[in-house]
């Protein structure tokens, strides 16, 4: 049998998976996050971005900007379909992000970001 599939193996990372939560919306996304959205850039985009919509009927809280973008660099990145982004990484999910790219583009974010850097 392949170490990979023994039920040890699938415990352990059931478990540390298991662990992986979404960060808290007052928590920084860190690690994979920081490294792709560096202070010194996200300094630079955040005066950019536009206000979040307003939500007359309520809904879910939003995802934080920068684990959006961080979301999308790492799919832009990567090259991987939106939809395989991982959700342990913190940037929700890849529709969530390619709908914030789409809003952002439609904005005229990347634009303006391409004019300033």
């Amino acid at each position: 049998m392949h170490p990979r599939l023994t039920p040890a193996y699938c415990n352990r990372t059931v478990t540390c998976l298991g662990s992986l939560s979404k960060p808290r919306a007052d928590v920084r996304v860190t690690g994979m996050s920081k490294e792709l959205v560096t202070d010194e850039l996200w300094e630079i985009i955040e005066p950019l971005l536009p206000l979040e919509p307003p939500k007359p009927k309520g809904g879910r809280p939003r995802i934080d900007d920068r684990a959006a973008l961080s979301g999308i660099i790492f799919v832009l990145k990567s090259g991987i379909p939106w939809e395989m982004l991982p959700q342990e990484m913190g940037c929700g999910s890849g529709v969530t992000c390619w709908r914030r790219s789409r809003e952002w583009h439609q904005a005229g974010v990347w634009e303006r970001l391409h004019g300033v850097l």
